[in-house]
C-alpha cells in the first residue's frame, strides 16, 4: 500500500523526536499553559503516551480541562531557514487510565520502549500515564507545505510501527 509523501514525514517526525510542547488551560486562571513534555507513542493503544506527576501543573490543568495541544518539532540545523523546520501541532483529548488496566499495561509499554531509564518513576505513587486521544493536526513539512490532518489520518500514523 502506498503511503502518501506528508503522512510518512509525520510518522518520521513522531517517531523521531521524544518530547513535545504541552498546551493546557491553566486550570484556576483559564489561561494557557506550556510545558515541555517527553512523550511516547502507543500504536496498540492509538494514542500519545506522557508520564507526568501529580505535583506538576499540567497534571492538574488536564485534570480540570482534557483538550490538550502539543506541537512536535524537527531540530533547528544551523544556517537552516527557521520557516522550513517540519512540525505538528497536535489537538487532542487528555485520558488517565487505571492503573493495572489494558490501557495502562499498553501506555506504561509504549513510554518505556521509549524512555527504557525512567522505570523506576512508574512505580512513585505520585506519577500517573496520560493518554492523548488525537482529534486532529496542522502539519508543516517546510515551507509552503502545510496541511490539516483527521484523527482518522493520525490514527493510521499511530499504528505504525516505529521506524
Amino acid at each position: 500500500m502506498h503511503t502518501p509523501r506528508l503522512e510518512q514525514a509525520l510518522a518520521a517526525l513522531l517517531a523521531g523526536q521524544r518530547v513535545a510542547a504541552l498546551g493546557t488551560l491553566d486550570a484556576q486562571a483559564g489561561t494557557p499553559f506550556v510545558s515541555m513534555v517527553p512523550f511516547a507513542v502507543d500504536a496498540a493503544g492509538g494514542c500519545l503516551v506522557l508520564h507526568v506527576s501529580g505535583l506538576a501543573a499540567h497534571t492538574g490543568n488536564m485534570a480540570a480541562q482534557p483538550a490538550v495541544s502539543l506541537l512536535v518539532t524537527a531540530p533547528q540545523e544551523p544556517g537552516a531557514p527557521v520557516h522550513d523546520l517540519a512540525r505538528v501541532t497536535l489537538e487532542g483529548t487528555a485520558g488517565t487510565p487505571e492503573p493495572g488496566s489494558d490501557a495502562w499495561r499498553s501506555a506504561r509499554a509504549a513510554y518505556l520502549a521509549r524512555f527504557p531509564d525512567v522505570e523506576p518513576m512508574t512505580e512513585l505513587p505520585d506519577f500517573r500515564f496520560v493518554t492523548i486521544t488525537l482529534t486532529g493536526a496542522r502539519q508543516v513539512a517546510g515551507f509552503g507545505a502545510a496541511r490539516s490532518v483527521s484523527a482518522d489520518e493520525l490514527a493510521r500514523v499511530l499504528a505504525r510501527p516505529a521506524a
